[in-house]
């Protein structure tokens, strides 16, 4: 008997099911995010120096109204040593250059800053916005690359909406993020620069203005005490809502059939509630927190007109420069703002951040062999199953001991109850988990000694479980495999006679499908089924359940079909219905996990043992 295969620490797959909540900004994840944005430096270098100009634009503009319009040519005021970054220079080298009235130039001058201010900042906007979707376009091609080559067992265990959560939403929070961190940016800019000019200009007006910053920072920091519950308990309402929704309307027939609309209209009302009362809350934090930091921009205004006044009024400081603190005071208070608008993002994007990296750094593989073997190109398709054991979970034994050989060409039926391990033979089989070594072969060679992509370029399945893809009925024979012409697309389809329904739609084999196929029926999807594994032309061929769900007159159809295509080639049928096996040369019954008996349809009958009674009970449901 084959040693079992060496276990590796159980994982913790309940990870993928935990809500991650995270209470502190981790610049680990920021900086390993940064990964992705790297090769798009350039454009986040360009955007960088934008902001810069934006910003310049932006302080230029309040100058050229106070210092130019307002100092120099309405009021004359007297010269002083304040600053007015050259722009008094400007504009008289411009009137003389045009010979135009001071204050048109003046106006000209205010209108060139503002335009630039407006160009440089929506350049700036777009140039971070594509540097970032690029950058998480990648993060999102290599978190996809990563989940389709995780191995079936963590599928198993782990909820597929939970994955695409991973590769959605939470990619999504990442540009709310990083669009942030570029709103935060373009709002930090011209606050630094503002308050470098104010302090040039009048230094004590300046600290008193600034004294107001620490009740806004004190502001912002309560409403994101009170907003972050009640930010995550909406949106846990508004996820449940979704969930309610979308069971019921999946669910639609039976919830009809069943007369369940007013319970599930209070159900979903109920929640529905919950979510109002959640928003309600959020938005009155928000409406207090609004008009908060407007009566600090109001408040740092009185400010301004009253110890700037006594200023003006001193002599040591001009009208213009008061009305240049006014217009800043707008400068200070917005990255303020800003800050208590993002910070919930930021720590939902922290969460998702984790929650992306986690299923990045999921390690779980098929083992690779070191110097793999390939299939020799005349495969002959003889199957070994030599002392086969096998466990999803340790200590819980789906398959023991199962030994039986397949010879090439030869035609095995798979049969037993349900839960026997008959599905998960075949899972074995396609190398969709790893097994012990030399207790599965093909034509000799051990499957653990082969890559797992070889194998199954060389062994078909069609499952009771089939799955159409959006494209056309082409596209789904050949799925994008560029070995499968036209020709050989409709050479199989011909052969399982779905040529005829495929000739008769719209399109015929260019007729788009839609999600799963829903615009054919159920019995036209499984010959689209048998159409795509014939043009394969495997050596090996597995129907595991695949006439199921046939009505009886498409199966007698297709019948002769799939003795053409089990011809000569090694086949594996497993079935409930033991009416369609009785011609299989050999016939398996398996029973909890052991093979039980071999033999044909006449010998299993004539031994009477567990596929007489089997196929006896068959046939009496049939005659009842």
């Amino acid at each position: 008997m084959n040693a079992p295969v060496k276990e590796a620490p159980q994982k913790d797959y309940s990870v993928f099911e935990d809500d991650i909540d995270i209470r502190k900004f981790d610049m680990r994840l920021i900086l390993r995010l940064t990964r992705w944005i790297a090769p798009y430096r350039a454009q986040m270098l360009l955007a960088v120096m934008l902001v810069l100009m934006a910003a310049s634009a932006a302080v230029l503009a309040p100058v050229v109204v106070s210092r130019v319009v307002i100092d120099g040519i309405l009021l004359q005021s007297p010269a002083t040593d304040a600053p007015d970054l050259g722009q008094k220079a400007l504009a008289a080298w411009l009137d003389t250059a045009t010979g135009q009235h001071p204050l048109v130039v003046a106006c000209g001058l205010y209108a060139v800053w503002t335009a630039l201010w407006s160009l440089f900042g929506h350049g700036f906007r777009i140039t971070l916005a594509r540097a970032v979707l690029r950058g998480l376009r990648d993060l999102r091609r290599d978190l996809f690359t990563h989940l389709e080559h995780l191995p079936s067992s963590f599928y198993d265990r782990v909820s597929v909406g939970r994955v695409m959560t991973r590769l959605t939403n939470d990619i999504e929070t990442l540009f709310e993020l990083l669009a942030g961190f570029g709103v935060l940016l373009g709002e930090f800019v011209p606050f630094f620069v503002a308050v470098t000019i104010m302090l040039a200009l009048n230094p004590t007006l300046t600290l008193e203005l600034m004294a107001i910053l620490p009740l806004a920072a004190v502001a912002t920091w309560v409403f994101r005490i009170f907003s972050r519950t009640v930010y995550r308990a909406a949106r846990s309402s508004v996820s449940r809502l979704n969930e309610n929704l979308q069971e019921n309307l999946s669910g639609i027939e039976v919830v009809q059939l069943y007369g369940r609309e007013r319970i599930n209209y209070e159900a979903y009302s109920a929640i529905n509630r919950e979510n109002r009362d959640q928003e309600n809350r959020a938005v009155a934090i928000e409406c207090h927190y609004g008009p908060a930091m407007d009566s600090m921009a109001f408040i740092a205004i009185a400010v301004i007109i009253w110890f700037g006044g006594h200023n003006v009024l001193g002599g040591t400081a001009t009208v213009g420069t008061i009305i240049l603190f006014a217009q800043f005071a707008d400068m200070l208070f917005r990255p303020i703002v800003a800050m208590g608008e993002q910070w919930n993002v930021v720590f939902r994007a922290m969460a998702s951040c984790e929650r992306i990296f986690q299923a990045l750094d999921w390690d779980e593989a098929l083992k690779a062999p070191a110097d793999p073997t390939p299939l020799p190109a005349d495969l002959g398709g003889e199957v070994e199953f030599r002392h086969l054991d096998f466990s999803y979970v340790p200590g819980s034994p789906i398959l023991k001991d199962v030994s039986f050989t397949i010879a090439a060409g030869e035609k095995v039926a798979i049969v037993g109850p349900t839960g026997s391990g008959k599905t998960s033979l075949i899972r074995l089989l396609c190398r969709f988990y790893d097994v012990p070594a030399a207790s599965i072969l093909i034509d000799g060679i051990d499957i653990m000694d082969v890559e797992p992509a070889d194998i199954r370029r060389r062994v078909g399945v069609v499952l009771q479980d089939f799955h159409i893809f959006s494209g056309s009925v082409y596209d789904n024979i050949a799925l994008g495999n560029p070995a499968i012409t036209r020709a050989d697309a409709e050479r199989a389809a011909k052969l399982v006679h779905a040529d005829a329904f495929i000739s008769a739609l719209p399109q015929g084999y260019e007729t788009p499908l839609t999600e799963r196929g829903r615009n054919l029926s159920h019995g036209q999807r499984q010959l689209l089924a048998f159409a795509r594994v014939l043009a394969m032309n495997p050596e090996v061929l597995i129907l595991d359940e695949a006439t199921a769900s046939i009505d009886t007159e498409t199966e007698l159809v297709i019948q002769d079909a799939l003795a053409k295509l089990t011809e000569g080639r090694t086949s594996i049928i497993i079935a409930h219905r033991l009416q369609t096996i009785r011609e299989a040369h050999r016939i398996v019954v398996l029973t909890q996990g052991e093979v039980r008996e071999i033999g044909t349809h006449a010998e299993l009958i004539a031994r009477g043992g567990t596929y007489k009674t089997l196929y006896e009970l068959q046939v009496q449901d049939v005659r009842d």
